[in-house]
């Protein structure tokens, strides 16, 4: 809501006429959304009260760009504080809408006392109770602290599906039951006729620039998130390519680009304009600074400080070969090494020098955490061609162009295998079983990089409440609802273990893959099972699933 500044949100609040929630949104009085975010809303349906609470993401104002006049709070704390609101007003059947994230769903929302039912966003999560691909259950069940299930829904993302759920509450406002599947919005759903009809006339001008053809490609370019977000990809080395010898006579020698700013791939054979308008649809600029050596570490650093979560910030870069590890804490000094290009050598960095970079003006205005560009970068230029045309004009000069991965971003993460033997992390499989001891410092001026993002506004903002230990895995079948308990007295049951064994084939990684819907959540099935850290698991092994 905020990619195109509070002003881009405030044209779209003049126009609709339905309620828009936040409780976590805070304008101050020079904000031009003035008061039109509300924190919940109550609707009458059937004669019942349903109280409503909306929350974003905590690192909306880090992953979006909502100004210096609007503040985001903490969600958990805002919820509650909406919650407690409503129950004062008689409402007992309440419903957070959120976009924070399905695992934040499950460790935090769902938890908060007076949540009924979750429907979340962000995390761009398929729950359902057929498609094999589906992280977990739809609705996934979460154990309240005051005894009651909450259930929780999310459907993917970009319209592919459209949610449908069915809560039965008791006379207390307790959920009895809760069930329902995700609509796939595909060739079976008709569409509407006059609404087809309008978007044909508006969209008519853009549909002809979209079909335009623009070059050839010898093989698909993979732009998908579950890559381009936690290693090197064949789109990110095209883009960051691209920034980089269109600013290369300006003496620029180094292209970094998020992960998160490429949102599609493109299919090998012709591309057309609408191609690349998908991969980059947020009309970015070309942006040109310098910036010392120690400064693009901590821009690095940054980059990879979010991996797990799959976070948009992760750097895709030209002109550099950088080596990260993932079992460092975050913004810790898991960069380990970079290198720059030098008179056509491969050097390492000098942290005193001062290097030109390009990158785009989202990430220079300090977005996705990159505040060291917005605080440090000099002579710095933000307006330079849309991003889109810079690719469109690389990829006629290079067709046929064929993507390539060169190793320029390298994974040392160090995966213990036994006691004797160890191997690195793939990029994309699990983090070190036993944190490694940590490489020597690129120089022992670099050591320690410039604090996160907006680390200065910590003393203005509400405490964050701790990330709270990983849920029990949700059941493969929404569980049968129990007899419901009053949210005041109840407790909270403890959910028995289960067992699981071993197929051939088997990692901790993909078990917990396929049995929480994350592989990173192997730690906890790690835990569950004292020793197998230290030796391989072997089929018909049996594991407690915690």
């Amino acid at each position: 809501e905020f990619d195109n500044g509070e002003e881009g949100l405030a044209a779209f609040l003049d126009k609709v006429h339905f309620p828009v929630l936040g409780a976590n949104v805070l304008p101050d009085i020079h904000a031009k959304i003035g008061n039109r975010v509300k924190p919940y809303v109550v609707l009458t349906v059937g004669g019942q009260k349903i109280g409503i609470v909306g929350a974003v993401a905590n690192d909306t104002d880090v992953i979006s760009s909502p100004g210096p006049h609007v503040l985001i709070g903490n969600d958990a704390e805002a919820i509650t504080a909406a919650v407690n609101q409503l129950q004062k007003e008689g409402v007992d059947k309440i419903i957070a809408l959120t976009h924070v994230g399905y695992r934040r769903d499950m460790n935090v929302i769902a938890k908060i006392p007076g949540v009924d039912v979750v429907v979340g966003g962000h995390s761009h999560t398929l729950l359902s109770n057929t498609d094999p691909k589906a992280a977990g259950p739809y609705p996934t069940f979460v154990q309240n602290p005051q005894g009651y299930e909450v259930p929780i829904v999310t459907a993917a993302s970009y319209s592919r599906y459209l949610g449908e759920v069915t809560v039965t509450f008791d006379d207390h406002g307790v959920v009895k039951e809760a069930t329902g599947e995700p609509i796939p919005l595909d060739a079976n759903i008709k569409p509407d006729p006059a609404v087809t009809a309008r978007i044909r006339e508006l969209a008519g001008p853009i549909a002809d620039l979209r079909a335009k053809p623009v070059a050839e490609t010898t093989a698909p370019i993979d732009g998908n998130r579950e890559t381009c977000r936690k290693q090197e990809c064949t789109m990110g080395d095209l883009v960051a390519d691209a920034m980089l010898e269109r600013t290369r006579k300006q003496g620029v020698t180094i292209a970094i680009v998020n992960g998160g700013g490429l949102r599609a791939s493109i299919g090998g054979g012709q591309v057309t304009m609408g191609d690349v308008l998908d991969v980059l649809p947020f009309q970015n600029t070309l942006a040109t600074f310098a910036l010392s050596g120690k400064d693009i570490v901590a821009a690095l650093e940054n980059g990879v400080s979010q991996i797990e979560a799959n976070a948009g910030r992760f750097p895709q870069v030209s002109g550099v070969h950088y080596t990260f590890d993932r079992s460092m804490p975050s913004n810790g000094g898991r960069i380990k090494s970079v290198d720059v290009l030098e008179d056509g050598a491969w050097k390492p960095i000098d942290p005193a020098k001062t290097y030109l970079v390009v990158s785009n003006n989202y990430l220079r205005a300090g977005g996705d955490g990159y505040s060291v560009l917005r605080d440090k970068a000099k002579d710095a230029y933000d307006y330079g061609p849309d991003l889109a045309d810079v690719l469109v004009d690389y990829l006629r000069k290079h067709q046929p162009y064929t993507p390539h991965l060169d190793g320029r971003i390298h994974n040392g993460t160090p995966v213990v295998i036994d006691n004797k033997r160890k191997k690195h992390d793939s990029g994309a499989s699990v983090e070190a079983s036993v944190p490694a001891k940590a490489a020597a410092p690129l120089a022992a001026e670099t050591k320690l990089p410039d604090l996160p993002a907006m680390s200065g506004m910590i003393a203005s903002r509400p405490p964050a409440i701790p990330v709270q230990a990983e849920p029990p895995a949700p059941a493969l079948q929404a569980p049968a609802p129990q007899a419901p308990a009053k949210k005041s007295d109840a407790t909270a049951e403890k959910t028995p273990a289960r067992t699981y064994t071993v197929q051939r084939g088997d990692s901790l990684w993909k078990i917990a893959n396929r049995l929480y819907g994350a592989g990173d959540r192997w730690k906890a099935i790690a835990d569950a099972n004292p020793g197998v850290e230290s030796k391989p698991i072997h089929a018909g092994d049996t594991l407690i699933v915690p």
